[in-house]
Formats: C-alpha cells, sequence, structure tokens
C-alpha cells in the first residue's frame, strides 16, 4: 500500500499561511473534542450527584487528582511524540516520521499494563494519603478500581490522537469523541438508573466508552493510506527516536504528575471542611476544567504550530504563532470566564441540588475564575517552548509555581493566618500568577534573543 504526505486534507501543513487561520482551524476541532473528553467525567459526576447523593459526588470528584496523575504522565509521553512527528512533518522527513509512529506505539501499549497495574494498586493508598472522610472512602475505591481496569483504553485513544495532532489532523479525533461521549451518556443513565448500578455504574459506563475510542482510533491508524499509518509489523521501539520522545515528553510527564501529586495534598486541605465542601470543590473543578479548555488547545496548537515550523527552519514565523496564539486564548478565555461568574449559581447546581454544595462551588468558582488568565499565558508559552525542544524549562518553572510556592502558600496561610475554604482554594490563583511572571520572563531570556535555535536531530 503507498503512503502519502497529504490524503484527502486530513493533514495540516501550518509552514504556510495565515497563522491565525491556521491556529484557529487546528484548536477548533481540538476544543470542541477537549469538551467531549470532558463530558466523560462531567456527566459521571452530573448523574451520580443528582441520582445517587452528595456523598458519591464527593467520591468521584475526591479521585480526579488519582486518576490524573497517571494520565498526565502519560500525556507527557504524548506531548513527545506529539514534537518529534510535527518536527518530521514540517521537515518532510517521511523515514524518520514513520519510525516516531511505529516506536510510540510499541511503547503505548507496553506502558498501559504498567499503568493499569499501578492504578489499581494504588487505589486505597492514595485516597488514604488525601485523608478521604469514612463516609466517602468505599465509593471512592470502587469507581477507581474499575475506571483502572479499564485505563487502557483512554491511553491508547489520547497517544492516537496525539499523532494525528501532530500532523495536523483534529477532525477526526473530535468525531470519535462526540460519539463515544453520547454513548457514555447513554450508558450512564442505562447502568444508574435503569439497573441502579450507583457509582460502579458510572465507572462501567466510562471505562466501556473509552475502549470504543480507542478501537476507532487504531482502526483509523490501521486502514490509513497517509505516512503516519500504524504498520503492525514495524511495531518496534528504536533507542535513538525514544530518546528524543523522552527528552520532550519526560520533563512534560513529570512535571505534570509532580503537580497531580501536589494536588492531592491540596485536596485534602479541602477534605478537612468535610462532605459538602468536597463536593462544591469537585463542582468548581469540572467547570474549571471546561474554562481551561481553550487554553489547552491553544496550547496544543502552539505546539505542533511551532514545531512543524521548527522542522522547516521558520523560526521567525515559530515566533510570531507563539505571541498570536497567547492572545487568541487570552480573549476566549475571558469571555467562558464572564459567562460562567455571572451565571456561577445555575452552573453549580447542575451537579447538586444540595444548598451546601451549590454555595461552596460559587465561592471557589468566582474567587478563582478570572485568575485563569494567567493560566492562559503559562500553557500556550509552555506548548510553544516543548515545541521548540525545550522542556525542561517549562518543568522547573510549573514545579516551582504550582507545587513549592503554592505549598508554601497552603502551609502558611492555614496555619498562621487563617484555615478557611477560600484561602485554600486561592492557592490555585497564587501558583498561576507567580509561574505567569517566571515564564514570561524565562522566554524573553532565553528565547527572544535567539529567535534561530533549532532542536537537535538524532
Amino acid at each position: 500500500m503507498a503512503l502519502r504526505l497529504n490524503g484527502g486534507g486530513r493533514t495540516r501543513d501550518m509552514t504556510a499561511g495565515s497563522i491565525v487561520r491556521q491556529v484557529i482551524l487546528f484548536s477548533l476541532p481540538l476544543m470542541l473534542g477537549n469538551i467531549f473528553q470532558m463530558m466523560y467525567n462531567t456527566v459521571d459526576s452530573i448523574v451520580v450527584g443528582n441520582f445517587v447523593g452528595k456523598e458519591a459526588l464527593a467520591a468521584v470528584g475526591s479521585t480526579t487528582m488519582i486518576v490524573n496523575m497517571l494520565v498526565f504522565f502519560f500525556n507527557g509521553f504524548s506531548v513527545g511524540a506529539g514534537v518529534v512527528i510535527a518536527q518530521h512533518f514540517g521537515a518532510r522527513d517521511m523515514d524518520r516520521l514513520h519510525s516516531a509512529v511505529e516506536t510510540t506505539m510499541a511503547v503505548t501499549f507496553l506502558l498501559c499494563g504498567v499503568f493499569t497495574l499501578i492504578g489499581i494498586a494504588s487505589v486505597r493508598p492514595m485516597l488514604r494519603l488525601m485523608s478521604t472522610p469514612d463516609d466517602v472512602f468505599e465509593d471512592a475505591v470502587t469507581y477507581l478500581t474499575i475506571y483502572f481496569w479499564g485505563f487502557a483504553g483512554l491511553l491508547v485513544y489520547n497517544i492516537g490522537s496525539g499523532i494525528l495532532r501532530a500532523v495536523g489532523d483534529t477532525t477526526r479525533p473530535l468525531m470519535f469523541l462526540v460519539l463515544t461521549s453520547l454513548l457514555n451518556i447513554v450508558l450512564d443513565l442505562a447502568f444508574v438508573i435503569g439497573l441502579k448500578a450507583g457509582i460502579a455504574g458510572v465507572a462501567w459506563a466510562t471505562i466501556l466508552s473509552q475502549l470504543v475510542s480507542a478501537v476507532l482510533t487504531l482502526r483509523l491508524l490501521t486502514m490509513t493510506k497517509e505516512i503516519y499509518r500504524l504498520v503492525w509489523r514495524d511495531l518496534r521501539i528504536e533507542g535513538a527516536v525514544l530518546r528524543r520522545i523522552f527528552a520532550v515528553g519526560l520533563p512534560a510527564g513529570i512535571q505534570s504528575v509532580i503537580t497531580a501529586f501536589s494536588n492531592v495534598f491540596v485536596q485534602g486541605y479541602v477534605n478537612h471542611f468535610g462532605s459538602s465542601c468536597m463536593a462544591g470543590w469537585s463542582c468548581y473543578n469540572k467547570l474549571d476544567g471546561f474554562i481551561m479548555l481553550p487554553m489547552q488547545s491553544t496550547a496544543m496548537a502552539a505546539t505542533t504550530f511551532v514545531s512543524q515550523n521548527i522542522g522547516a527552519k521558520q523560526y521567525n514565523r515559530a515566533n510570531r504563532g507563539t505571541r498570536d496564539t497567547i492572545m487568541l486564548s487570552v480573549g476566549i478565555t475571558a469571555v467562558i470566564a464572564v459567562i460562567l461568574v455571572v451565571f456561577a449559581v445555575p452552573a453549580v447546581g447542575l451537579f447538586s441540588r444540595d444548598s451546601s454544595v451549590i454555595e461552596y462551588g460559587v465561592l471557589f468558582l468566582r474567587a478563582n475564575t478570572f485568575f485563569l488568565l494567567f493560566n492562559c499565558v503559562n500553557h500556550t508559552l509552555a506548548g510553544a517552548l516543548r515545541g521548540r525542544g525545550d522542556s525542561r524549562g517549562p518543568m522547573f518553572i510549573m514545579l516551582l509555581s504550582f507545587v513549592a510556592i503554592r505549598q508554601i502558600y497552603l502551609f502558611i496561610v492555614t496555619r498562621f493566618i487563617a484555615n478557611t475554604p477560600f484561602l485554600v482554594g486561592f492557592g490555585y490563583p497564587v501558583g498561576w500568577m507567580c509561574c505567569c511572571a517566571i515564564e514570561v520572563s524565562y522566554y524573553i531570556i532565553k528565547w527572544r534573543r535567539r529567535p534561530m535555535a533549532a532542536p537537535e536531530h538524532e
């Protein structure tokens, strides 16, 4: 079967044409896809909160940080693979692109088994570490254990869609997510309302839906005639390719895991205030996740855009794309933030009818939301830096801001000022603002004066 560079307009060459147009066309399907991916856990929360109870809602919410630690580490690997593939795509180096795809998928299948075992083994220790209350503990164990048994489906989909994003295809991953998100809603309602399966039902609905998305993605990668086709007989791990992937992906993964682990301790601070505050914090985090979708999508767009243009040796275009993408991210996020703050009460009310839960959720939402504009700069600039092959800089900056500074703030505030839900929740904006100041300074000092710096090739 002949392979080709562009087939049917599925890939996107971001080395030519209007920068803003390229970023928008890339980001929009990605943003919609992220919305539907967020729907997996959000629908779980809505169904559980309305048809099971606030304790079950708190249980689902308290598991988010644990799941994120493993997902974020794997996503770091996905980022590294995407950067390598996008640079080879921009350079039109099809042999190395093919090797990168086969190595990426071979490592993915290996890591699926490892991460599934780690996830299942870590359920009870991590929940105890977060000081999960007794009235929530067993529900959280049930949800997480089932979730991790189907964890491979999520990982395979994420890495497969990452390969597609690297060559500019964000449309078909969106189509798969729309289908499986709708399937998840149907299964949630069937298991919880129809079969009375409770919190176990939403876990089963989620992993079955994720399995379908993984199968669809693998089928696409196997059947395509384009150069990124997955050739099963060529699956192998090439050391030189893997080293390049890890050079970018490992720092990103480590940063995400340690940040998520740090947020486990933030959850512990919240757990101190009881199940109503936990449920309100869970509602806030679901809405916060939706607000962050534009910046996450534009950050991915920045990574692919910069990677392709670095591969094509168009360094000034990479710089302009970084600036334009940050401005786009800030503008979109500001509009969404205004809407959610104005309609905070009905937004939180989607997840629970309990007045105390709504009160806590609205408190966190209105206190923190506008500070996310600093995070637009953080994530988009980090994505652009990783597209250049610089992953260690964002890693150290985000670890300093999101882990060290945030934990120091929480320690000082809760022990020497006042231990209140408002001040605990404000630990997030403190980290965002510090990160923005440090990362912008880093970018100006290191990269503004070196626009022609190019990544090393193996």
